[in-house]
């Protein structure tokens, strides 16, 4: 153990002598104290200013967007609120036409009925009173022919000529009356 005691006792001489690496001189503590101040100061003036505003620059910029993003979001809302309401009033005018034209078209259609049913009436009159002239006529010249045989009937089976234009006529209109009754007579006057 002596060895040991003897060795540590002549480090520590030998260290005494020279100066620790772990402790630093005074002046070097002094100047590196001076250097870091003057080093701050510096910085503190000329380099943190700029720092700071260029932190205060893009933090408005970065609220100046999140706002006009915000400004933005809250305008796209109120236009798809307008878009929503313009679409609906759209939707209900185009049900209302619809309606509208529906009203319409059935209106048109009864109309178009009516119209059809006066026309087909005033046709199925005037028809009919074209059938009841023709009958008329077609009645007239019957008789006429109808009478006028007659007259040479009565002619020949009276041996008489029957030029009596009143006497023709109540003869024949007699013979019609009794075919129409279909109760011939015998006698003629």
């Amino acid at each position: 153990m002596l060895a040991t005691g003897a060795l540590t006792t002549a480090v520590l001489a030998a260290g005494a002598a020279e100066p620790s690496p772990l402790k630093p001189h005074t002046a070097e503590i002094i100047v590196g104290l001076v250097a870091f101040v003057l080093l701050f100061l510096f910085l503190r003036a000329k380099v943190f200013p700029v720092f700071e505003k260029a932190y205060a620059d893009r933090a408005a910029a970065i609220e100046g967007g999140i706002k006009r993003a915000e400004e933005a979001q809250a305008e796209a809302n109120a236009a798809l609120e307008q878009y929503k309401a313009q679409l609906a009033e759209a939707r209900a005018e185009a049900a209302r036409i619809r309606d509208e034209a529906r009203e319409q078209g059935k209106q048109i259609v009864d109309e178009l009925t009516a119209e059809a049913r006066e026309t087909a009436a005033r046709i199925m009159a005037r028809g009919e009173e074209q059938l009841a002239a023709e009958r008329q006529q077609v009645v007239t010249q019957l008789r006429g022919e109808i009478g006028r045989l007659a007259v040479e009937l009565a002619e020949r089976v009276v041996g008489e000529s029957l030029a009596d234009e009143d006497r023709q006529r109540r003869v024949v209109d007699r013979f019609l009356a009794e075919l129409e009754q279909g109760e011939p007579s015998g006698t003629a006057s």
